[in-house]
């Protein structure tokens, strides 16, 4: 499975964007489905992730103004994101858990750049 991420692009603080991943095949049958970012400088972390029953996780830095959300009929998982703010700034990575014993345990896709200008 191959995850393609779009959406993102500069934004002025207070706006919105909504990235998308899409995904090359099913994504029914992957247990997490989610959202990472990376700012400069900074380590990689964990946005959002939505487990297959539906349960959504978030970063304490993005509650309520973060929204994740799947279309499985579509194979695709959305990140809508409001209230932007300078500090959301980083590239964006979407990702797929498989279920366990899988031989690939997680699928990244290649990243998309926010920035958020104040």
């Amino acid at each position: 499975v191959q995850l393609q991420a779009s959406g993102g692009g500069l934004v002025q603080a207070g706006g919105s964007l909504k990235l998308s991943c899409a995904a090359s095949g099913s994504i029914r049958s992957f247990t997490v489905t989610g959202w990472s970012r990376q700012a400069p400088g900074k380590q990689l972390e964990l946005v959002a992730g939505l487990t297959r029953s539906g349960d959504a996780h978030y970063a304490n830095s993005v509650k309520g103004r973060f929204t994740i959300s799947r279309d499985n009929a579509n194979n695709t998982v959305y990140l809508q994101m409001n209230s932007l703010k300078s500090e959301d700034t980083a590239v964006y990575y979407c990702f797929a858990d498989a279920p366990a014993h899988s031989p690939i345990p997680r699928y990244w896709g290649q990243g998309t750049l926010v920035t958020v200008s104040s």
